[in-house]
């Protein structure tokens, strides 16, 4: 089993895609529980798969997992493609206003399958 152990751990895990199905130095967006989240997948970093809000805070649009992967001195960002804040992979916190933040989750690869951590009590994804 291969987890983002810098975040939390999850009460929960919750399938939601294949590894197949991620882009490799990429995202890709799911909608869990009703949630849009954007999975990103960095093979060969650790940890090596993050997910966050797919919504970008500052437009309301999804689409954050159409952002650009960055990496400044080991930490790692996705750049909105709208107004191009960017977002700290390990903890949703935007790089230009520490004030912003957005949601983030515990992923893992259980085998093939990718699991999101359901953190309800913690404002995260809904049962």
């Amino acid at each position: 089993m291969r987890m983002n152990s810098a975040i939390l751990t999850a009460s929960e895990w919750i399938p939601v895609c294949q590894q197949s199905d991620l882009v490799a130095g990429a995202g890709v967006a799911v909608i869990i529980k009703g949630q849009p989240v954007a999975i990103f997948w960095l093979p060969g970093q650790q940890p090596e798969c993050y997910a966050l809000s797919h919504t970008d805070p500052f437009s309301g649009a999804e689409v954050l997992a159409h952002g650009l992967l960055c990496e400044s001195e080991g930490i790692w960002s996705v750049a909105s493609p709208i107004y191009k804040q960017h977002f700290r992979l390990d903890n949703g916190v935007c790089l230009e206003d520490s004030q912003v933040s957005i949601n983030c989750w515990a992923v893992r690869f259980q085998g093939e399958q990718v699991e999101i951590g359901d953190f309800t009590a913690l404002g995260g994804l809904e049962t």
